[in-house]
């Protein structure tokens, strides 16, 4: 009696199964209804013979072409450091009928730019082949503020239509290496044993029994079949590859060398097939104008038949100890075929047998065959460049002109005491490099740096690190580059000050404000102090956000009204719009009001910069603060404390303060000190006799080269 099952052993024996059979289901699980946009006329979806899960569309008995999702075959990392994941179909030409965006995790489509703009710029590739150029700015509209990411789009379409396109056949293999070449300059005499043993000429050598054991099972087993004994040869081949000279000048001797390879055009090849025994490779089926339907050449997926064109006869061999063979024949391996000589490839022998009085049966004898290494050379497979690669050709401009400005900040930072000197020269100076950063890094360029770059570069780290995600725009990566560096050199305010396209856009207006007479609006050094805080707050927020939800950290980073006023030129929403704005309108009022109280970014760069390495920012020991105070009256965003000191966290490194520095006109320390020296001038000119002053005379001029900038 067969043992009962228990119930609970019966429910665990059925949860199990639905589990197995939800292990079996395929991760990517295409509907019909998915893919009717680009196959309107289909009605069923089939698993393709793929690597990956590659579906075929089919409209009744007809293959329409193919549907698969890019994630499988093309990840490429994204602004966000994940691959973005589209809806892909092709047709047989090999043509893009579909595009669709499944997934994605890109912060400047979180909030702000509109799905439907990522969705037509897909729709954009629709009706391209897979091997065409695809570029943004040229035959594709890029989208406003999501530079990155329509990139990884585009390429992401087209790289993985192309790799499945290669492997269904639609087109040549873009990744497989370009085909070896045979080396004329190698040759070495040999005889038939050398080159039997080498691997030069290979064997396929088959008994009766080996031959008769193919069919058992089948029709042709003992249909009108003589038995003959098992262990007698059926059917004895040799076979070689000829274009190699240490084979072929060997095999056929110098002169049929030469006669054979004058036979071949450019791309053409040629084998020698060797038979004796019961059984003929040839077979007696062939005629003039036939084809030889018992050998066949394989190579990869293609399949070489030889026609009577492609045969020569063969006489007797030029290399001593070859046996007496039955037949004798070269054939010839055609262009089309794209044969690779650096590539393994077989010679199959079909043995056909009767089965009934109009059947037939086959069984198919495969001999493989590789060419010696020593007679070809492998030129370098082409490597795939990498899409930032491609990104930064097509950057040139906009990288030589941020380079330039990257060099004069440079200059003017190095040689910022020589200009403080002279703020005539300064001042215009600064005022341009400020409009420069407002219209081609930020309104041209679109290079504005967020907090958002922070919170990514973070969760890569965390992840997995990939160089090309931050690699795909150069512009971002040369400014964080170079912000990196400045950190350490000058601190944050080289950034803040210079650098940022949203503090530059408030720098300006508060300027135009003050010419136009707008009254300040100056908080309390006490209360000053301690808003401060807020970014670095809002900083810690989001940090832990980002940790929970990278998403939902970049929906918050919104505080940063960056994405509006510089990314998307205040083309959005009235709410984001009028942020944006009041925060602009406010800094005419208070200088950069946003900077020193709210920007997450600032206080990102502020911890970091703690480990500059000089402090460039001279002050008079003694006298700043204590008493005077003009340079904390004087600086706009009150980064000097009454005591003198300069807080380099919250310093925008404007130079004014070094003007000042300098000006013996305005500052009491250098006042004096002039002062001092005009004294002392007049006293010496009334005991030199000198009744009057003449600055022209030699002495004045003397005195005036008088250094009068040093420190106590």
């Amino acid at each position: 009696m067969p043992a009962r099952l228990s119930r609970p052993a019966g429910l665990a024996g059925l949860l199990l199964t639905l589990l197995l059979l939800l292990i079996a289901l395929p991760l990517h699980a295409l509907e019909l209804e998915q893919v009717r946009e680009g196959f309107p006329t289909a009605d069923r979806l089939e698993p393709a013979e793929s690597q990956w899960p590659v579906r075929e569309v089919h409209a009744g008995d007809e293959l329409l072409g193919y549907a698969f999702e890019s994630v499988d075959m093309a990840p490429i990392p994204a602004y966000s450091g994940k691959p973005v994941n589209l809806l892909v179909g092709i047709d047989l030409e090999g043509t893009v009928v579909q595009a669709d965006v499944i997934s994605h995790e890109e912060p400047i489509m979180l909030v702000g730019i509109p799905e439907a703009k990522l969705e037509g710029f897909a729709d954009d590739h629709v009706s391209a082949h897979v091997n065409d150029r695809m570029k943004v700015g040229d035959n594709l509209d890029a989208i406003s503020g999501a530079t990155v990411t329509v990139i990884v789009v585009s390429d992401t379409i087209m790289r993985a239509a192309r790799q499945v396109a290669a492997e269904q056949g639609l087109i040549a293999d873009p990744s497989s290496a370009p085909p070896a070449r045979v080396r004329q300059d190698v040759f070495s005499p040999a005889d038939w044993e050398a080159l039997t043993g080498d691997g030069t000429i290979r064997r396929l050598h088959l008994t009766h029994g080996e031959v008769d054991a193919s069919f058992v099972g089948t029709p042709a087993e003992d249909f009108m079949h003589t038995p003959q004994p098992a262990e007698r040869t059926f059917i004895e081949l040799f076979y070689t590859y000829l274009n190699p000279p240490t084979a072929g000048r060997n095999l056929l001797g110098d002169s049929g060398y030469e006669r054979v390879m004058e036979e071949l055009d450019e791309g053409e090849h040629a084998i020698a097939v060797l038979g004796r025994g019961d059984y003929s490779f040839k077979g007696s089926g062939y005629v003039r104008g036939g084809i030889f339907d018992r050998i066949e050449l394989s190579q990869g997926n293609t399949n070489i038949s030889f026609h009577d064109r492609d045969h020569i006869r063969l006489g007797d061999l030029a290399l001593d100890g070859a046996p007496a063979f039955d037949e004798r024949d070269i054939f010839i391996i055609r262009e089309d075929a794209a044969f690779n000589p650096g590539q393994p490839w077989q010679l199959e022998l079909l043995v056909r047998r009767a089965s009934g009085p109009l059947d037939t049966e086959f069984s198919r004898f495969t001999a493989d065959y590789a060419v010696p290494e020593a007679y070809i050379e492998r030129p370098e497979p082409p490597k795939e460049v990498p899409i930032w690669v491609e990104v930064w050709k097509d950057k040139a401009f906009q990288i030589g002109v941020l380079a330039a400005g990257l060099l004069v900040l440079t200059g003017i930072m190095l040689f910022q005491d020589v200009l403080a000197r002279h703020p005539r020269i300064l001042r215009p100076l600064r005022l341009g490099f400020l409009v420069y950063t407002l219209v081609f890094i930020g309104w041209y360029a679109l290079a504005q740096l967020s907090v958002v770059n922070i919170l990514t570069f973070t969760n890569s780290l965390i992840s997995g690190f990939s160089w090309s995600s931050f690699l795909i725009d150069p512009m971002m990566f040369i400014l964080w580059s170079f912000v990196a560096v400045s950190l350490l050199l000058w601190g944050r305010g080289v950034f803040c000050g210079w650098l940022c396209p949203f503090g530059a856009l408030q720098d300006l207006v508060n300027k135009a404000a003050r010419k136009l007479g707008v009254k300040q609006i100056e908080v309390p050094f006490g209360l000053h102090e301690r808003l401060w805080a807020i970014k670095y707050i809002i900083l810690l927020a989001l940090f832990g956000l980002s940790l929970h939800s990278l998403g939902t950290a970049e929906r918050y980073a919104e505080v940063e009204p960056f994405k509006t006023a510089i990314t998307l030129r205040f083309q959005r929403d009235w709410g984001f719009v009028l942020y944006a704005l009041g925060l602009v309108a406010i800094s005419a009022f208070n200088h950069k009001f946003y900077c020193r109280y709210i920007c997450p970014l600032g206080a990102g760069l502020a911890i970091p910069a703690r480990l500059r390495l000089f402090d460039w920012l001279k002050r008079h020991r003694g006298s700043c603060g204590t008493p005077c105070q003009i340079c904390a009256n004087e600086c706009e965003v009150a980064a000097i404390h009454p005591d003198g000191r300069i807080n380099a966290n919250e310093c925008h490194y404007c130079l004014d303060c070094q003007v000042l520095y300098y000006d013996d006109q305005r500052c009491p320390p250098v006042i004096k000190r002039r002062k001092r020296y005009e004294k002392a001038a007049r006293m010496a000119a009334g005991q030199g006799g000198v009744e009057t002053h003449d600055p022209g005379s030699a002495r004045e001029r003397k005195l005036q080269r008088i250094p009068t900038l040093q420190e106590d």
